[in-house]
């Protein structure tokens, strides 16, 4: 119940940043940059402590969960990249602004939302704390999931009601994303494996998409101090919860 309850969250937050990106985008560069350090907060923090603490008390290489959190990295950053996601180089197309591939850049942020909730459901696996630290993460950015979804519609040149649908879509994902964990049971080598591919994907979304957004148009000091804010909040949450 309460993976489906921070599932549902994660709907709302989904909901929220892209009805916000419909009425204003151009002032949520401070919000971004402390989301931001809400993610890399909870890799720091919480995910690669988890790994750590895992592999002392299986005797186990740390080389693989390491390269699982490299491949997590590096495949999100190579599906962002191959569908033209990354809004910090989205003017290097403003020539190309056609319906279908923000279409398709919005279908793509479902699938990693999907993830999102897999991740919720599977960190509820490994250890409460571990859920509710990386529902925590997911909270940050599906709001800004939710506002590049809008945005990357509206950009090229999709109307408001066809972006208010992928938008939908983008905010199901993670609720579908947690129930299929319902069904889905794996080993303990196996969990510090999705820890490593996890703590990658959110060390990407988090140092590598959202922070350039937050400076892309509006970099300042207050963006970086709220960004060392979200990473100090983290640190304060995950001690909390041990």
């Amino acid at each position: 119940m309460t993976v489906l309850l921070l599932a549902f969250a994660a709907f709302c937050s989904t909901i929220l940043g892209g009805l916000t990106a419909l009425k204003n985008r151009d002032n949520l560069h401070r919000l971004l940059g402390y989301t931001a350090g809400i993610i890399i907060g909870v890799v720091a923090f919480d995910l690669l402590p988890e790994i750590f603490h895992a592999l002392q008390e299986q005797h186990a290489d740390p080389t693989r969960p390491m390269i699982a959190l490299v491949i997590g990295f590096l495949a999100f950053h190579i599906v962002e990249k191959s569908i033209l996601i990354h809004h910090a180089h989205e003017e290097e197309y403003e020539t190309h602004h056609h319906p279908q591939v923000g279409i398709a850049s919005a279908l793509a942020l479902s699938g990693h939302s999907f993830l999102d909730g897999v991740g919720i459901g599977l960190g509820f696996q490994v250890d409460p704390k571990v859920g509710i630290a990386v529902a925590i993460a997911v909270l940050a950015h599906d709001f800004s999931d939710g506002l590049n979804t809008v945005a990357l519609m509206l950009t090229h040149k999709n109307n408001n009601r066809r972006a208010l649908w992928l938008l939908l879509l983008d905010a199901v994902a993670p609720i579908l994303g947690a129930i299929s964990t319902f069904f889905i049971h794996i080993s303990d080598a196996s969990l510090i494996l999705y820890l490593g591919f996890f703590a990658g994907f959110l060390l990407y979304i988090g140092a590598s998409e959202i922070l350039p957004e937050a400076h892309s148009k509006h970099s300042s000091y207050r963006t970086i101090g709220l960004t060392i804010f979200g990473v100090v909040c983290m640190f304060v949450v995950t001690r909390l919860l041990d």
